[in-house]
């Protein structure tokens, strides 16, 4: 069984900064891409960021040069930190990563969210 949890979630003013970690935990064979997605109550759930197994990144627009994603492999954990926070950032941070629990099996997980709330 696979498990991914996320912490670092809380209240910020505008042009703070927050630190979300997601571990997962469990039968692991690899760990491809993680990613942090967000969904504010009354909309869709939306990327936020990605990153590879090699490290390479994706961000969405609306996040470039405040955002981070960075892992730790060897932790099989995904960070995002998150600075010049804004009211419009604020919604339940989800991780997500592609997991092989054996070498044959591939299945996108999903942690439970962290609630970020920016306050003006």
């Amino acid at each position: 069984q696979v498990q991914l949890v996320e912490s670092g979630g809380g209240s910020v003013q505008a042009g703070g900064s927050l630190r979300l970690t997601c571990a997962a935990s469990g039968s692991i064979f690899r760990i491809n891409d993680m990613g942090w997605h967000r969904q504010a109550p009354g909309k869709q759930r939306e990327l936020v960021a990605v990153i590879t197994s090699g490290g390479n990144t994706n961000y969405a627009d609306f996040v470039k040069g405040r955002f981070t994603i960075s892992r730790d492999n060897a932790k099989n954990t995904v960070y995002l930190q998150m600075n010049s926070l804004t009211p419009e950032d604020s919604a339940v941070y989800h991780c997500n990563a592609y997991i092989q629990p054996s070498l044959t099996s591939s299945l996108n997980y999903w942690g439970q969210g962290t609630q970020v709330t920016v306050s003006s």
